[in-house]
């Protein structure tokens, strides 16, 4: 069965930085381009970034130049590296196989 399990969320004030972690278990993880999205309240869930199993990766224009995704295989772990973290990015960020599989979610706030 597989599972993601996501971490490293937390509240931050803006221009601060958080650091996501998401372990997939029970799957072909080299072989899966990975997602992570956010949902904020009242809004749909939406693409943040994502990788590939050739570690291309694509961003949502709101977040070029402030994330950054990564993956490592050897631990099955995609990450995502947030700067100058914004009011607007407040949400809660999920992550996402190919295979369509969602972690829990992990709350991010940005205030101040």
């Amino acid at each position: 069965q597989v599972q993601l399990v996501e971490s490293g969320g937390g509240s931050v004030q803006p221009g601060g930085s958080l650091r996501l972690s998401c372990v997939a278990s029970g799957s072909t993880f080299e072989l899966l381009r990975m997602g992570w999205y956010r949902e904020a309240p009242g809004k749909g869930r939406e693409l943040v970034a994502a990788i590939s199993q050739l570690h291309m990766t694509v961003y949502a224009d709101s977040v070029k130049g402030r994330f950054t995704i990564s993956r490592d295989n050897a631990k099955n772990t995609v990450f995502l590296q947030m700067n100058s973290l914004r009011l607007e990015d407040t949400a809660t960020y999920y992550c996402n196989d190919d295979e369509d599989h969602w972690g829990q979610g992990t709350q991010v706030t940005v205030s101040s």
